[in-house]
């Protein structure tokens, strides 16, 4: 993990005690609900800070509903850009997403001087001390509208491995940067940040559940729903309203010599599940839908099947399952550089069309080509959701110490003392969440 030196010129003890009387740090997350990753990393980390010793006082904003009197496509047909962005998603119309994104940068555009006024307007009814945008396309509104003689500490976390420029993630007016990726790390250096305001973590904020240590009984739970223990085991997840190509998926491997049984999870999608209900295969299947407890699925498979977000597969490489993923010209462009990096890191295969995903299955499974993708995939360590309580310090440290007209020097806080923080964090959060 890559951390600059961490200022306490604010006064705040690292990782210490609340002094008595002193009021908490206040600390707004701006997030949407284009896509369920935005929401689902503040809400982890909203549970996470507040379970620090030194807690912050967290608010979260849903920019859509500050915004929704500027949104045209809500104006003209009822529909929030974000619940036309998941309409996409849900029905697979992705292919046009390039110039879709285009589109909407040239609407924010046109609406940059309201969007900054209305944010501007928030920030004087909800001030903050420390504010976090965990969603894209709107970080130069955000950085601008808190600006002034008294700026207020801004602060990007980027939810996707690397950007999409231009305008997507990462902009010039970004204060701090906070990037899971080496490539995102460089894009940032490449447009002139300085290396002090951009923090790599180690991976993407997964819920606190994945952190947990794993403790299912994979064989006892594979028995209880109907599965061979000892065949292997694919799970296959396509966000929070699943894929039609799930069929697909499985009625190709149901026809090959794989052997494999697979775990459907079909999110709210409920005609897809009774469609897969509906299949006659050789080898069980177990079919979920919504669950709170993705994690539990994932403990009883072998190897993850889907598309390549970046939520899905950190998740499953949290549990060290070796992932098969589609990238092709369908596959949104902000997500075709996971699949890059899947590649570049041995941690799966990347295939053109699942309609191939038979052959795909039986190279995975080979022997030694599935214990190396174990072998890489079992090094990985994500470790990002403690690791962001440490950078939110220290961003707000930093951005006092700018401010602070003497100019000294601020303290450095040792690598095994970050190191110690995050690992009691990680306790205690874990600790309430198993």
């Amino acid at each position: 993990m890559k951390f600059g030196p961490l200022a306490t010129a604010n006064g705040h003890s690292f990782g210490g005690s609340s002094r008595s009387g002193e009021s908490l740090r206040k600390l707004t997350i701006v997030f949407h609900d284009a896509g369920g990753g935005h929401r689902s990393t503040a809400d982890a980390l909203k549970a996470t800070l507040g379970a620090q010793t030194e807690p912050w006082e967290v608010s979260l904003l849903n920019l859509q509903e500050l915004l929704d009197s500027l949104d045209v496509v809500r104006n003209l047909t009822g529909w929030r850009i974000q619940d036309t962005y998941n309409l996409v998603l849900r029905k697979g119309w992705t292919r046009l997403s390039p110039q879709l994104l285009m589109g909407l940068r040239g609407i924010i555009r046109v609406f940059h001087p309201r969007v900054v006024k209305a944010l501007e307007a928030y920030w004087s009814l909800h001030p903050a001390d420390l504010v976090l945008s965990v969603i894209p396309h709107f970080n130069r509104e955000l950085a601008e509208s808190l600006g002034g003689s008294r700026r207020t500490p801004f602060v990007t976390l980027l939810t996707d491995l690397a950007d999409y420029p231009p305008h997507f993630w990462i902009e010039r007016e970004s204060e701090f940067l906070i990037v899971g990726s080496e490539r995102a790390e460089q894009q940032a250096l490449a447009m002139g940040h300085p290396s002090e305001r951009v923090f790599r973590t180690s991976g993407m904020v997964l819920k606190p559940k994945f952190y947990v240590r794993n403790t299912v009984d994979h064989t006892r739970e594979r028995k209880r729903h109907g599965l061979d223990p000892d065949c292997p085991t694919g799970i296959v997840l396509f966000g929070g309203h699943g894929s039609r190509v799930m069929l697909d998926i499985t009625k190709r491997l149901d026809e090959s010599a794989s052997g494999v049984q697979l775990i459907l999870l079909c999110g709210h999608n409920q005609k897809l599940a009774a469609a897969l209900r509906r299949l006659r295969t050789k080898k069980a299947i177990l079919i979920q839908g919504f669950t709170p407890n993705v994690e539990y699925f994932m403990a009883m498979a072998d190897f993850f099947i889907g598309k390549p977000g970046p939520g899905s597969i950190s998740e499953a490489l949290q549990f060290h399952l070796p992932v098969i993923v589609e990238s092709n010209s369908r596959t949104l462009p902000q997500e075709r550089y996971n699949a890059q990096w899947v590649t570049e890191k041995g941690f799966g295969v990347v295939v053109d069309s699942f309609k191939g995903i038979r052959a795909s299955v039986q190279d995975l499974l080979e022997s030694r080509n599935f214990e190396e993708l174990r072998r890489h995939v079992g090094a990985y360590s994500n470790r990002a959701l403690f690791e962001v309580p440490v950078i939110l310090d220290e961003c707000l440290g930093a951005s006092s110490s700018s401010r602070d007209r003497s100019h000294q020097k601020c303290n450095t806080i040792p690598v095994e003392k970050r190191t110690s923080f995050c690992l009691s964090l990680k306790n205690r959060v874990c600790s309430a969440s198993s």
